[in-house]
């Protein structure tokens, strides 16, 4: 069993949506890249929700979050895991948002990758900030099996929030 740490957060100050994924797999961890692995969809999800096709380049993708105001970040700080699935987090440790939602108070709306992500933040941070908007979203790993179109849709509310 692995002892892992998240990344830093992707974020700036113009930044109004955050995405949180529960904690890097094994492929982001050795590319130090988050959403490193193929199989996965966000990337697919994001570029898809503005029409436009995914760039190869990770430097890039983080410019087209940051050009949306979109930040990515994870609840987990540390936890200890055998392999990627979630299922398989043990000892997991929150990142400090209280810390990071004074620093970036233009953040209105918190989307949770997948439950795993949703239920360790509920659990160990809580969901009592105010004017921030938390929901859970689809997620986007391969182990949830749902149709790529029924997640995309599910995603869709992102793209509404930023038209307005």
């Amino acid at each position: 069993m692995s002892n892992i740490k998240s990344f830093s957060p992707i974020i700036d100050s113009k930044s109004t949506i955050l995405i949180l994924g529960s904690i890097p797999g094994k492929e982001s961890l050795r590319q130090n890249q988050y959403y490193a692995y193929n199989q996965n969809q966000f990337w697919k999800i994001i570029y898809s929700l503005f029409d436009t096709p995914i760039d190869d380049d990770y430097n890039k993708k983080i410019l087209f979050l940051k050009k949306n105001n979109i930040a990515l970040w994870d609840v987990i700080k540390s936890c200890y895991r055998e392999g990627s699935l979630d299922s398989n987090i043990k000892m997991e440790e929150a990142n400090n948002f209280e810390s990071l939602f004074n620093r970036y108070p233009n953040i209105e709306y918190v989307f949770f990758n997948g439950l795993k992500a949703y239920n360790v933040f509920k659990k160990k941070v809580g969901l009592n900030f105010e004017n921030i908007k938390f929901q859970r979203l689809e997620s986007t790993s391969p182990a949830n099996t749902k149709r790529f179109e029924y997640k995309l849709d599910n995603w869709s509310i992102i793209k509404n929030i930023i038209k307005r």
